[in-house]
């Protein structure tokens, strides 16, 4: 059985930040390593699930034309609105997935720190309806905690090896630490374009 709402709702009901994404130093090294993992300048529409509190989703909103971030806690939704409030081109929405899967096709799906919660079927589901919703060069970014968290039906390297199971896409990027394991999946198979400049 996956974990229900009423979880992230107590989480949040006792802190803006129950994992201290603000204040940890792993997290803001992490969100450092996820954005430099990223092959691209720019993504066009970038999707972000389980979103929190929107730390990361700030950091993502600088590299792409459209970000649309999605929380199963109401606190959590009105949390990172407040946090993105000054981008306009990002959407934060309240939704349980897959049931309110959005519209649309996506650039990136990033899948950081949440697939743990669900059981491998739910899980499944969820990256079926991510395969669908891929652009034809479009790539899944993930990144979990690799320790046992009480109560969680799935660890890590299991959530990790789910998704290649389920994707069947090229691994572009595997990053292994004792703590934590950052992969991507992508439908384009090319590297890094060496003659893009910087904007």
């Amino acid at each position: 059985m996956s974990v229900s709402g009423e979880y992230f709702d107590a989480l949040f009901a006792n802190s803006d930040d129950p994992w201290a994404f603000r204040t940890r130093w792993y997290e803001h090294r992490k969100r450092d390593l996820t954005l430099a993992a990223l092959p691209r300048q720019r993504y066009g529409r970038i999707f972000e699930p389980g979103c929190a509190n929107g730390e990361l989703s700030l950091r993502l909103a600088e590299r792409c034309d459209a970000l649309l971030c999605m929380d199963l806690s109401p606190r959590a939704v009105t949390l990172a609105r407040d946090r993105l409030s000054g981008h306009a081109h990002v959407q934060v929405l309240e939704g349980c997935l897959p049931r309110d899967w959005p519209a649309g096709e996506f650039d990136l799906v990033v899948i950081s720190e949440w697939a743990y919660y669900l059981t491998p079927d739910a899980f499944g589901e969820i990256i079926e309806r991510i395969r669908e919703s891929l652009t034809p060069d479009g790539a899944v970014l993930a990144c979990h905690w690799l320790h046992p968290i009480e109560g969680c039906p799935m660890e890590g390297h299991e959530v990790h090896q789910v998704l290649a199971r389920h994707l069947a896409m090229e691994r572009s990027l595997h990053h292994a630490e004792r703590d934590f394991l950052l992969e991507m999946w992508s439908k384009d198979p090319r590297g890094i374009d060496l003659n893009e400049a910087v904007r």
